[in-house]
Parts: C-alpha cells; structure tokens; sequence
C-alpha cells in the first residue's frame, strides 16, 4: 500500500519545471516584452510594423528558408542510400554509426566547424554559400541519418518478402513498402534537420560571404545596434513560424502513419 505521506511523481520533475521556467520561459517572456515596448519604454505594435512592412525581412526569410530546404534536401539525398545500406548490411552497424557518425558530434562545435572552414580553405574553398551549405550539412547530417537508419532497421520486413513472392522486383517493392513505411523516420530527420538550418546563423556568418546573410544575422546585428525592439519581434515572429512548422510536420506525420496502419490493414502498404 502507498504511503500517502511519500512524496508523488510530480517531485522528480520539479527541477526540469525550474529549470524551464527559468532558461525557456523567462527568456520569452522577455522578448515579448522588448517586442512591444517603444522608444519611450511604453507599449507599441510599432515594432511588429517595421518587420512586416520592411521588405528587407521578407527578402532574408525567404533566403533562410532556401538555405535550409537546400541543407535539409541534400542531408536527405546523402543519409538515405547510406542509413538504408547499413539497415541490410550484416556487419556490425551500431559500431560503424558510432566512428562516423556519433562520436565527431562529442567535438566542441566551434572545432569542427572551424577544422572544416580550415580544410575547406586547403582546398581552395573560401568563405562562400556554397561553404556555408557544407558547413550546415556536415554539422546537421547525423540528425538526419540516425531516424531513417532507426525507422530502416525497425521495418517488418515481411512486407517486403510478401511483395517479392508476389513477383515485385526490387524497384518497385522498395518504392511501395521500404520508402512508404520509412516516411516517419524522413520526416522527423527533416524536422530536426530544418529546424536547426532555419534558425542558426553562426555556421553562415563564419564560412559564408556577406551574400549569404539569414535572418538570425540579421536578428543580431539589430540587437548589436541597440534596436532591440526590432530585433525581439523578428526573433518572436521567427519562433512564430518554427513552432507553426513543427506543428504540420507533426500533424503530416500522424496523418501518414494512420494511412498506412490503415493500408497495412487492408492487406497492402499504401502508394
């Protein structure tokens, strides 16, 4: 019988409340608060004004959303063949996903990006997009690989057997059970993946050019010239529009996943 003096479950999760409210929810509060206050410290939309009506906004939001749909696109490319070759491969894969892929992401973030920018610069690569592109693909391409590769090995591979007795070639029973049944795992490495393309800037402002500037650039150099209440409001509308990604990322994934239970039960994975 529980003794109803015993502390309940609650208390062990008042230390990560503490530390949310403190280092998640203090913090936002204070941009809303820098986001409406004027000039004169009292309150004002005219913050939220200048960043929709500046055309200046519209232009680095969509150069940030490129970048990251670019980064996020061949993170996919790349961390596909390779999460689905070690998926079939017999040998020991957890100890090659470890060497390649695990362990370079305990180095500090600063060395390796700049071991990167140096061996990019050996190679006659200087500060450029297409640097900054390399920069956000090899710091975010493990976040991409390791939910496919866990989504890969976790398949039934009955499915695939079934599809290969009734006569499929490999084409086509990787297209119609492998890759729909793996759209989960593509699509939370999508998530992880854009997520952070789309709000960091520190890889760009270090190995890009001054054409490659995204809007997290731009957050800090407003907050660097004291224009903090600009700076907060395009920092929250930011927040706005992640949270509003993630939201229908998540949503497509449980309508997909309810589609192919729903398939699966019909007697075949869905197109």
């Amino acid at each position: 019988m529980r003794n109803k003096y015993a502390p309940g479950k609650g208390i062990f999760a008042l230390p990560y409340a503490v530390i949310c409210i403190i280092f998640v929810v203090f913090p936002l509060l204070l941009l809303l608060v820098y986001a409406f206050r004027g000039e004169d410290g009292g309150f004002t939309f005219a913050n939220f004004k200048e960043v929709f009506t500046n055309s200046t906004n519209y232009l680095a939001l969509f150069k940030t959303a490129g970048t990251a749909l670019l980064a996020t696109g061949i993170c996919l490319l790349i961390a596909y063949p390779i999460a689905y070759i070690l998926a079939a491969s017999p040998f020991n894969k957890y100890a090659i996903l470890a060497l390649l892929f695990v362990i370079p992401m305990w180095m500090n973030f600063i060395l390796r990006i700049y071991a990167l920018s140096s061996l990019l610069d050996m190679l006659g690569i200087g500060k450029s997009y297409f640097a900054a592109i390399i920069g956000l693909v090899y710091d975010f391409f493990p976040f991409m690989l390791l939910p496919i590769y866990t989504s890969l090995v976790n398949l039934d591979k009955s499915y695939a057997e079934a599809a290969d007795d009734l006569g499929a070639n490999g084409v086509v029973t990787f297209l119609k059970t492998t890759l729909p049944l793996s759209i989960p795992g593509i699509m939370s490495g999508v998530m992880m993946v854009f997520m952070p393309c789309f709000s960091a800037y520190a890889i760009t402002d270090w190995m890009g050019d001054a054409n490659t500037s995204v809007i997290g650039g731009k957050i800090q150099d407003l907050i660097s010239h004291n224009q903090w209440g600009v700076g907060s409001a395009l920092a929250f509308v930011l927040l706005v529009l992640v949270i509003a990604v993630m939201v229908i990322g998540n949503i497509v994934t449980k309508s997909r996943s309810k589609a192919e239970n729903s398939a699966l039960v019909r007697g075949g994975p869905a197109a």
